[in-house]
């Protein structure tokens, strides 16, 4: 990897001055109480989620509650957009696995809509601490088990799963619980700046500890509501980068997205570095300049504008290979 991951781009700068302006010193929500954390958080992200992208179809639809699989009862939120193609993509928000919901993710997914010509479904999943690991992690599968087989209402194949942070986490560990029980695996998935491992001792979260934006301390905090005291570094469905060489190398193709300036750029770093060494040949790209959970902010990054277009476009090159 030959991009410097640490200097921040004029645009991204830019952007971060003007929010420190308007909106004055902000509490660190991962140290309130977990709902007033999560009021802070959808508040703070309301102002990413103007000018939305307009729609063919916005709607909602509610997915039972699995009681063999342990899931809840899920709230999908699905987009279709203008001059939809064939194809699905399950977007999993991010947001620490104790944040945001799938509003707080709209403009991002209907971006990615409009770039895939693919719907969009996001599920509202149970958040930590009151519904710790593997509480979310269920409810992603119960989700990516009914859109697979056809059980939601005009969602359709190719089906790729997607998440961002936390959602990546979730999208992948999702996909190792089907392979595991021997069940159906999406055609593909989109990885956006995941959090793979408990171990925060990479090369960036050092060099990243305080920021900007997401630091290494409310990273650890996030990891301490969703293991609730549990060690779970060796458990894969935790902890994707703990899975074994063979159920890696058995998944379908992935688009791994990294932010250059981001105390999780190590995870998807190392994540990448065991795909390749098993032979496979998965696109991994870095956005450099911009700081985690950029994707949110398509209204002032043209980065995250082009950011999301590309990986519309592996999405599209994906589905093309498996309608093929």
């Amino acid at each position: 990897m030959t991009v410097d991951p640490g200097i921040l781009s004029a645009e991204m700068r830019a952007l971060i001055d003007k929010v420190a302006a308007e909106t004055g010193p902000q509490p660190d929500a991962t140290l309130l109480p977990a709902a007033e954390g999560r009021a802070l958080a959808a508040r703070n992200n309301r102002r990413w989620n103007v000018n939305l992208p307009e729609m063919a179809d916005d709607r909602e639809a509610m997915l039972p509650a699995d009681a063999a699989l342990g899931s809840a009862e899920v709230r999908l939120r699905i987009l279709t957009p203008h001059e939809a193609g064939l194809g699905t993509i399950l977007f999993v928000h991010g947001g620490g696995f104790a944040f945001c919901s799938p509003e707080t993710h709209e403009r991002c997914a209907r971006v990615l809509a409009n770039a895939a010509r693919m719907r969009v479904v996001l599920p509202d999943y149970r958040l930590a601490p009151e519904h710790p690991y593997p509480a979310g992690l269920f409810d992603t599968v119960a989700t990516l088990r009914a859109v697979l087989a056809g059980a939601v209402e005009g969602l359709e194949g190719p089906v790729l799963v997607s998440g961002d942070s936390a959602g990546a986490n979730l999208a992948l560990a999702a996909m190792l619980h089907e392979q595991a029980a021997g069940r159906d695996l999406p055609d593909g998935a989109l990885l956006f700046y995941g959090n793979y491992t408990t171990d925060l001792t990479g090369s960036s979260y050092r060099r990243f500890e305080n920021g900007p934006g997401l630091t290494t301390a409310r990273m650890g905090r996030y990891w301490d509501w969703y293991v609730a005291g549990r060690d779970l570094v060796g458990d894969p469905l935790a902890c994707p980068l703990a899975a074994t060489d063979a159920a890696l190398a058995a998944l379908p193709p992935l688009y791994l997205m990294a932010a250059g300036v981001d105390p999780l750029f190590s995870d998807t770093v190392a994540l990448d570095a065991r795909l390749k060494a098993l032979g496979r040949t998965d696109r991994f790209d870095v956005v450099p300049g911009v700081t985690h959970g950029f994707l949110q902010n398509t209204n002032e990054l043209a980065a995250a504008r082009e950011a999301l277009k590309v990986a519309g476009e592996v999405a599209t090159t994906i589905k093309n290979q498996t309608k093929a």
